[in-house]
């Protein structure tokens, strides 16, 4: 690199990338004095430039620094190289250097997870591990522009929004990436310059890899024929984004009053609310929600947020399943997301066939639903008294019905002037065991329970002078089912 520059206050001279990643780190406010840097040193170009970088940064600011190797235990002999690389790299700085032994290819699948994500889940492990034994106030990653700009190009051609396409942040929590404003050309340059060795991973030379094949084939040809700046337009704009992104996050955070925490680990999505809000912000809330349930935004996208928005028009009692063991649910106020436990993955749910049966498989039940209209000559002696048949005033009906266990929020008639009471407290208040709740059937409407199955009937739904039509739900054992089995 021709030229340098010459900083005052001591620091001596330094190439002029050196002010480049200096001004960087400064614009992020990446690092202070009191600061114990933890850095990923893998021992390839990117991580020893990082770690170079550091050291000369040191000398200015003064910050600590420990080096991380993780060693995959994928590569044999060339990993075990690579790790006495680095090692020595460390000892001749006076460097800590802390080395952890990963079976990766194991862990991946024991995890049912790709040998890349385990990869990055050790590392983040191991980096994690060090910062909390050694007091780490930030973690040091080697990413440069090269690398988020595959990452821009995987999220578009995946399918992504713009969080995806905002790509990696300079500054996340504590974890810094200080090369990120700079390409890796700029990087082999340096090292070259400086006449520093580096390992060379086989397995990046290679096209096995999504990423590899983004970083061969795609980069080199928009570079050589569409922009020479190719990387730096994509990263600039990725800088644009990310402003875009956390604006949009205040006002996502701001406009969530319409979400409202619910017993049981619930979240509500009242419906009028949110229907205020702009479509950009709605999809932020509703993706807000999903992760907040989720602990995290992995495999949480756009198809699963749109799953949730489409509820707000369709009738109440109607779910969606979606990962992590989330159910999204329209009640009569908005959407009622719930992250389902092990006991809540067993929960029935089946919505009636009426008129017809309906065969709940794993209880070997059938439940027979009959309509007809209430005669002239009908008695109230005539409504069966049995346990497991029950008659209903049809008219009164406006959804669908279904036969569930519990949820939060089901409610039922408690006199025909329209008074309620939570399901929750019934149960209570008739001693009925709390693991026994769990199993008991329902009839519902939404959150109107028309019928604790084997014990009350709601007095909303009862039969009156005013019934025209009458629907007789009668469940019973479902005998050729059983044999089946």
């Amino acid at each position: 690199m021709s030229g340098y520059l010459h900083f005052g206050d001591g620091f001596g001279i330094v190439y002029s990338m050196e002010k480049k990643i200096l001004n960087f780190i400064e614009k992020y406010h990446m690092l202070q004095k009191e600061d114990k840097v933890i850095a990923g040193i893998s021992g390839g170009a990117d991580s020893i430039c990082l770690l170079f970088v550091l050291l000369r940064l040191q000398e200015k600011i003064g910050f600590d620094v420990i080096a991380v190797h993780v060693n995959h235990g994928l590569r044999g002999e060339t990993a075990k190289r690579d790790e006495r690389f680095t090692e020595t790299f460390c000892r001749e700085r006076n460097v800590p250097c802390i080395v952890y032994h990963e079976n990766v290819k194991e862990i991946a699948a024991q995890k049912k997870m790709s040998v890349e994500e385990a990869g990055r889940l050790v590392r983040r492990k191991a980096f994690e591990e060090v910062r909390i034994r050694y007091g780490g106030t930030k973690i040091a990653l080697a990413h440069h522009q090269n690398d988020n700009a595959e990452t821009m190009l995987l999220n578009l051609a995946r399918g992504t929004g713009i969080r995806g396409l905002s790509g990696i942040r300079p500054v996340n929590g504590y974890m810094i990436r200080p090369l990120l404003g700079i390409n890796r050309k700029e990087i082999e340059y340096y090292l070259k310059e400086h006449q520093l060795s580096y390992c060379e991973d086989e397995t990046n030379a290679g096209d096995e890899y999504t990423r590899n094949r983004i970083r061969h084939q795609i980069l080199p040809m928009l570079e050589e024929q569409v922009n020479r700046q190719a990387v730096r337009h994509m990263n600039e704009t990725m800088e644009q984004l990310n402003q875009i992104r956390d604006y949009l996050e205040r006002e996502i955070e701001e406009h969530c009053r319409c979400v409202v925490r619910q017993e049981e680990e619930g979240l509500l999505l009242l419906r009028d609310e949110w229907m205020q809000c702009d479509p950009v912000i709605q999809n932020g809330i509703i993706q807000k929600c999903l992760e907040n349930l989720a602990g995290t935004g992995k495999d949480l996208v756009s198809v699963h947020v749109a799953a949730v928005a489409e509820l707000f028009e369709k009738q109440s009692g109607r779910k969606r399943n979606l990962p992590y063991n989330i159910c999204a649910e329209r009640n009569y106020e908005g959407i009622l997301l719930i992250k389902q436990t092990a006991e809540r993955q067993t929960e029935c749910r089946e919505e009636l066939i009426i008129p017809g049966i309906t065969r709940l498989k794993d209880r070997n039940l059938r439940i027979c639903c009959t309509i007809w209209e209430k005669d002239k000559n009908f008695s109230i002696e005539q409504i069966p008294q049995t346990p497991y048949t029950k008659w209903f005033d049809y008219d009164i009906i406006k959804n669908s019905l279904t036969v569930r266990t519990r949820q939060p929020e089901d409610v039922l008639g408690v006199n025909r002037q329209g008074g309620t009471q939570k399901l929750k407290s019934y149960f209570i208040n008739e001693k009925i065991p709390a693991k026994s709740r769990e199993r008991i059937l329902l009839i519902a409407e939404g959150h109107q329970i028309l019928w604790v199955v084997g014990y009350r009937m709601s007095s909303r739904y009862q039969i009156s002078e005013h019934t025209k039509r009458i629907i007789e739900i009668k469940i019973m054992e479902d005998k050729k089912h059983g044999r089946d089995n």
